[in-house]
């Protein structure tokens, strides 16, 4: 027999779930769900006259303003409207233009070699924007026509463009990883050095699944007719194109590795770094830092509604009991702790099919990572698990962003049925990576322990 307030956790999550199909903004289902649940769970307290129960409840339920307030001025957040700003000012910067063109000319001769140029810009882009709608329309603005020109698969192309521009949400500097650390209380640094070797491992899985595939079957990847032969002039291009964005990365990266700057500090530098590389190829003029303004604003905006939301329903489900209903489900699993890690990663891979990794990391990861640290793994690499696992959202159907992104923009000829099938070798690498760190926790832990002797 479930109590009360089992019913009415039972009833919020169900009544969220079934509201986002429904085509309102997020934002303001979380926000509605948890107001009226509120008033639903006063109503009750004072319909059955307990007196002292609905008092407890109030004073809990009037936590949630002060908690959105405190939230509002945490410093780690204003790393997010920096990174973003970061991101869109690189992209109108010319810096992955110079990229694409030199790695290009330098892969262009292998099999498979524009495949491998997009794999090595995504791992740069990631590595100095963080943003993957940005990543994912610029490396198919610049290659799609390119790889399709030359005869590549369809498939290929798709699958390659948006794995790789995902790379982004792990890589630091990671929005994701930001918005994690602030809702556990974690160390940005430490998520961020705890990432960092798994998100350039995905990408290196990325690079081998391109030579593999256009080894054993030559024709979805053929080399360019008449590619020019590799010489030392090709390498010293690809080295100064590369330069810049690897300055930006060693400047912002660097920063918190050597502990001269916190993460939300980083961020400042990235943005003026970003800058500074726009300033040096003349992209940066009024009407680019106005658009890029703008973008960052909208974006800060649409990402602080959906947090101000879950942080309400978040704190009305904890206040309706909801932590300890999870933990006592989760608890009940005959799984063993191995086996329960693994239940609530395989939860949150089913729930990118239809969630955005924001709400996920707003509303699920801070009501499982309790539960998880009380069975004794290490937190760090939990939420690194965890993230890895929730990359593969923007790759899943029916509501994948990066699949989004790269129907906007992608040629004609590129069907949706084209990119959905082109990544599903890249979601089933993305899941062999979650194993790989899931049995060699060091993968995650060595980084941060080097780095902050944890």
């Amino acid at each position: 027999m479930l109590e009360t307030y089992e019913i009415l956790v039972i009833g919020l999550m169900a009544s969220f779930m079934l509201l986002i199909f429904t085509g309102y903004p997020i934002a303001w289902v979380l926000a509605g769900v948890s107001f009226w649940f509120v008033v639903l769970a006063l109503w009750g307290a004072e319909a059955m006259e307990w007196d002292t129960f609905m008092l407890d409840r109030w004073i809990r339920f009037g936590v949630i303003v002060d908690r959105i307030w405190s939230q509002m001025q945490n410093n780690v957040l204003v790393a997010l409207p920096n990174f973003i700003f970061m991101g869109l000012m690189l992209e109108k910067s010319g810096v992955a233009e110079r990229l694409m063109q030199a790695f290009t000319r330098l892969f262009g001769s292998l099999q498979g070699g524009l495949a491998l140029a997009v794999c090595a810009i995504g791992i740069l882009l990631a590595a100095s924007t963080g943003i993957v709608g940005a990543s994912v329309v610029l490396l198919a603005t610049l290659s799609m026509p390119l790889m399709l020109a030359y005869g590549y698969s369809r498939r290929l192309a798709s699958g390659v463009v948006a794995a790789s521009g995902t790379l982004g949400i792990l890589i630091p500097p990671s929005i994701m990883l930001v918005i994690m650390a602030d809702q556990l209380s974690m160390p940005v640094g430490d998520l961020f050095m705890g990432a960092l070797v798994p998100g350039v491992l995905l990408g290196l899985f990325y690079i081998l699944f391109v030579v593999a595939i256009a080894s054993l079957r030559p024709g979805l990847a053929p080399p360019p007719p008449n590619a020019p032969r590799v010489d030392a002039r090709l390498i010293f291009e690809a080295l100064a194109a590369l330069a810049p964005p690897a300055a930006l990365i060693l400047a912002v990266l660097g920063s918190i590795f050597f502990g001269i700057a916190t993460a939300t500090e980083a961020s400042g530098v990235g943005a003026l770094g970003a800058m500074l590389l726009a300033a040096a190829n003349r992209r940066l003029r009024p009407t680019v830092v106005k658009h890029v303004c703008v973008e960052t604003a909208a974006t800060t905006a649409f990402i602080m509604a959906i947090f101000i939301g879950a942080s309400a329903f978040a704190l009305v489900m904890r206040s309706l009991g909801g932590d300890e209903f999870i933990a006592r489900v989760l608890n009940s699993l005959p799984f063993g702790p191995e086996g329960i890690v693994l239940f609530v990663l395989g939860v949150a891979f089913l729930a990118g099919f239809f969630l955005d990794w924001l709400e996920i990391s707003l509303i699920f990861l801070p009501l499982v990572a309790p539960v998880v640290r009380g069975l004794g793994f290490d937190p760090v690499w939990f939420v690194v698990v965890f993230a890895v696992m929730l990359q593969t959202s923007f790759l899943t159907p029916p509501v994948g962003f990066s699949l989004f992104y790269l129907k906007g923009v992608a040629p004609p000829q590129v069907s949706t049925k084209d990119i959905y099938l082109g990544v599903v070798p890249f979601v089933a690498i993305q899941l062999l990576v979650v194993f790989i760190i899931f049995e060699f926790p060091d993968l995650v832990l060595w980084l941060p322990r080097e780095v902050y002797g944890r």
